[in-house]
């Protein structure tokens, strides 16, 4: 009796989870029905829709940068391996703008050409705001390698999938640390580029790659270079989230944070020899708000087949 009741059991338990295999399987292939009636709108080009690829993008800047042209209503793709960038910040932003062909987010490495490809071959992009990058100068002496490949190989990558793909404008994120230790002051666009260390050389040989190829091409560019950048989004929606074991490279502004919150015991200046009242360093810091308003109005005045190059800061240390 016992052995019959357990077959009948074991009998209808089957049955149940064969008929919920096949519910499942239903709904799947009516909900690819209905997409494939849908076609992917980031596949296309639609007219008066700007289609930006932000790569970075869930990083300090880059989602500032995509915050910025999502509240100016363009369509956005953010790509980023999140080594250094915070999937937290591309949660705020899906949140904030989850209407269908606003905002996706594509979890990739710049580093990988067929990746590369791939995205750029699904997707109908107009214009590309290259911010990936790994961005310490310190770290750069430590890892020199590691930022050449990271800056300037991903950087080739990129610029090649959009001469494939025929996108016509690129604004690339660069840094004033192209510039070295120029002996006259201040620092304007003519001064001539000696960089010092791994970080500033990378974003220069990039640099020099994205101008190589413009001279033969009819792609907009619009290069930025700017030095510290502070600050968040003035809504709190958005901030800057270092990893743990970053703290020690990044920067001033969070040591400060940090000290006062006791997460470390003390503030750390470095540099005691420079030509200033108290022989500190004196830098030049913008507000990230400040500097994505620069990058949108950079995108918005790119023409084909110019380049502009632009120092962005506030020439006041």
């Amino acid at each position: 009796m016992d052995i019959a009741v357990a077959k009948r059991r074991s009998s209808f338990s089957g049955k149940f989870f064969a008929a919920a295999v096949l519910i499942t399987l239903c709904f799947v292939m009516f909900k690819q029905s209905l997409n494939s009636g849908s076609p992917n709108v980031f596949y296309y080009h639609e007219a008066g829709v700007t289609h930006v690829l932000v790569t970075g993008g869930a990083g300090y800047i880059g989602s500032h940068a995509a915050l910025r042209l999502l509240k100016d209503s363009y369509r956005v793709t953010i790509v980023d391996n999140l080594s250094r960038g915070n999937i937290g910040a591309v949660r705020v932003l899906q949140k904030l703008f989850p209407e269908p062909g606003r905002l996706q987010f594509i979890y990739a490495d710049l580093g990988d050409a067929k990746a590369v490809n791939k995205i750029f071959s699904e997707n109908a992009f107009d214009a590309v705001m290259h911010f990936a990058a790994v961005a310490y100068v310190g770290e750069s002496t430590l890892e020199p390698l590691r930022y050449y490949h990271n800056i300037t190989s991903n950087t080739l990558l990129v610029l090649e999938a959009m001469a494939a793909h025929n996108v016509k404008t690129l604004i690339y994120s660069s840094t004033c640390a192209t510039y070295g230790e120029p002996k006259k002051m201040p620092i304007t666009e003519e001064t001539t580029q000696v960089p010092i260390n791994p970080y500033g050389k990378a974003k220069k040989m990039a640099e020099d790659i994205i101008l190589d190829f413009s001279k033969n091409s009819d792609m907009g560019v619009m290069i930025l270079r700017y030095f510290n950048v502070i600050g968040s989004d003035p809504e709190g929606k958005l901030g800057e989230a270092p990893r743990p074991e970053l703290r020690e490279q990044g920067r001033i502004s969070g040591a400060c944070f940090d000290a006062a919150r006791g997460i470390i015991p003390g503030l750390k200046v470095r540099g005691t020899d420079y030509e200033t009242a108290d022989g500190t360093c004196v830098r030049d810091y913008i507000d990230v708000t400040d500097l994505v308003d620069a990058h949108v109005k950079a995108l918005a005045h790119a023409q084909p087949g110019k380049v502009g190059i632009y120092n962005v800061g506030t020439g006041k240390g």
